[in-house]
């Protein structure tokens, strides 16, 4: 996918990107917590992510001394501050078979399950794989994590929590996206430059939105790739506040498209 900004050309990868505009409003709640369980930590200070080509042209300007330029700016910015990315996943397809069941404990379906490796492997290619990773404690988010630890080995070297106010929060107006804020600067350490929370909707739209300032659907299994910048997570979301986060992108199963 192509997509012109500035009289640049960015060139994506070809998965599927969505974005279109809008603007939620959002309270904090208090946030439980229950058990932590941590993987085997990965730190990546020095860690580069894959960027999108930029071409463009500069009148009066030769190719070399414009390369110049760039590579003094860049290094400038990388110095100053780090690029902060972060995955918004809604869990897999649940099942509806066993009626006895809690909505809380429904697994996961056969499609969910398909999705989950899915979504696992194009994140995987994309490069967006997490250092840090929260969860809601529901069955079905427990159970699209696990899958996809079972398929990239990215995801289980990452350090994990399961929040238990994930599941609850979601059910609230206007209330998630500042309810992750907290979570991810409670857990997360300046040199975890990649997070992903999993969740529910309508919590999860919701969040994708207001830190975007677009109206961005997730349906089940899938993932929304924002970035903002900043030395730490704290300084990232203050600079990028609501709407100011960058979407790179949507990462959606075939079963979704």
């Amino acid at each position: 996918m192509n997509a012109t900004m500035g009289g640049s050309l960015f060139l994506f990868p070809s998965s599927s990107l969505t974005v279109s505009k809008t603007t939620l409003s959002s309270s904090s709640p208090s946030m439980s917590l229950i058990s932590t369980t941590a993987r085997h930590r990965r730190r990546a200070p020095n860690r580069s992510f894959p960027r999108s080509l930029v071409i463009e042209t500069i009148q009066g300007q030769t190719s070399d001394a414009k390369d110049k330029e760039e590579n003094e700016e860049e290094e400038s910015r990388s110095e100053s501050v780090s690029g902060r990315r972060l995955i918004l996943l809604r869990h897999a397809n649940s099942s509806w078979e066993d009626r006895s069941l809690r909505d809380h404990d429904r697994p996961l379906s056969r499609t969910g399950q398909s999705d989950a490796i899915e979504v696992s492997q194009k994140l995987q290619k994309l490069g967006w794989i997490p250092e840090l990773i929260l969860s809601s404690d529901a069955v079905r988010t427990r159970e699209t994590l696990k899958i996809m630890q079972e398929q990239v080995k990215g995801f289980l070297e990452a350090e994990v929590h399961f929040i238990s106010s994930f599941y609850s929060i979601a059910a609230m107006d206007g209330q998630t996206a500042e309810h992750l804020q907290h979570a991810i600067c409670k857990f997360s350490r300046d040199e975890i430059l990649t997070v992903m929370c999993m969740g529910h909707n309508r919590g999860w739209e919701e969040a994708a939105s207001m830190f975007t300032g677009a109206s961005i659907e997730l349906k089940t299994c899938n993932a929304a790739l924002l970035e903002a910048t900043g030395k730490s997570w704290e300084e990232a979301f203050s600079l990028a506040g609501f709407g100011g986060w960058k979407l790179q992108g949507i990462v959606k199963p075939t079963s979704s498209l």
